[in-house]
């Protein structure tokens, strides 16, 4: 199993922290603006696993490099079902450093966008705590 989907199906945020390089590009599903920085992914990451639950991945497809990888999920956001994929590209060292995130349907997103507002606030520069 890839040491990212080990560490989310375990609820292991260090070990998904320290797989993320220092500069990594988060791009939200539900933000008009990617967050760059390692600590501003970090707290994403860590406030969608208290939003998602039953999160389990159902495909993983990986190019013959090694170096990029799609990981297809099922969650729930309350009672809505959320379909969604996680697009890693991962740098020379072995670190996330591009990290994109779609959800389906519509109405899971703004179920998504709705919980992680009141988790943070979402200024230009990336997530503070609320």
């Amino acid at each position: 199993m890839h040491p990212f989907r080990k560490a989310v199906e375990a609820g292991d945020h260090d070990a998904l922290v320290a797989l993320l390089a220092d500069g990594v590009v988060f791009t939200s599903p539900v933000a008009f603006r990617p967050y760059s920085g390692k600590a501003a992914t970090a707290a994403i990451l860590g406030r969608v696993a208290q939003v998602f639950s039953d999160l389990r991945y159902v495909r993983e497809i990986a190019d013959t490099g090694g170096r990029d990888h799609a990981f297809l999920f099922t969650a729930k956001i309350g009672d809505r079902t959320v379909n969604g994929c996680d697009f890693l590209h991962f740098d020379e060292d072995g670190r996330i450093d591009d990290f994109v995130v779609m959800v389906r349907p519509l109405s899971a997103a703004n179920a998504l966008a709705e919980a992680m507002g009141t988790r943070f606030e979402w200024p230009a520069q990336g997530p503070t705590e609320a």
